[in-house]
């Protein structure tokens, strides 16, 4: 499994949209480091793993892929992880975000949680800590939007 970059990504000739039960993770950050750290961990799995540097090509990237996870650093280039949030909160499909920090600490882990990320991860990621939080992310995301019109009907009785 090899990382994208935005403007791959863009040229590439895949579906815009991903079948159903695959994994499709977008990794926003602008340090490189975050990015080689996430293909190192998850890199062999048949996880599709895409990169963005920046709110700009993150929300491209979201509105041509069925993105159902997305990895973000919590202090983006003139942006931060609220400002993609909002713009997560805009989609049809909205992938679940995992909120990734040196400095995690109970406000961000409050603040996050409270605003509607699915988790916060510290940095440097714990390989297993990842696997699991990305695996329940796609699975809520899953649910989300793979649920029948009846199913969740009948469930909100």
């Amino acid at each position: 499994m090899r990382m994208q970059s935005t403007i791959e990504s863009t040229l590439t000739s895949r579906a815009i949209t991903s079948p159903i039960g695959l994994l499709t993770v977008l990794s926003v950050s602008p340090l490189d480091e975050d990015h080689v750290s996430l293909q190192t961990i998850i890199g062999h799995s048949t996880w599709t793993i895409f990169q963005a540097h920046d709110l700009v090509s993150a929300v491209a990237l979201l509105r041509q892929q069925d993105i159902a996870v997305v990895i973000c650093e919590r202090d983006l280039q003139s942006a931060t992880w609220i400002d993609l949030l909002e713009q997560i909160n805009t989609l049809a499909n909205a992938p679940s975000l995992i909120v990734t920090s040196r400095r995690a600490d109970e406000r961000l882990w409050a603040e996050a949680l409270n605003l509607g990320a699915w988790d916060v991860l510290v940095k440097p990621f714990d390989r297993l800590e990842l696997i699991r939080s990305v695996k329940s992310a796609w699975d809520h995301w899953h649910k989300q939007t793979h649920t029948p019109v009846g199913k969740s009907m009948a469930a909100a009785c």
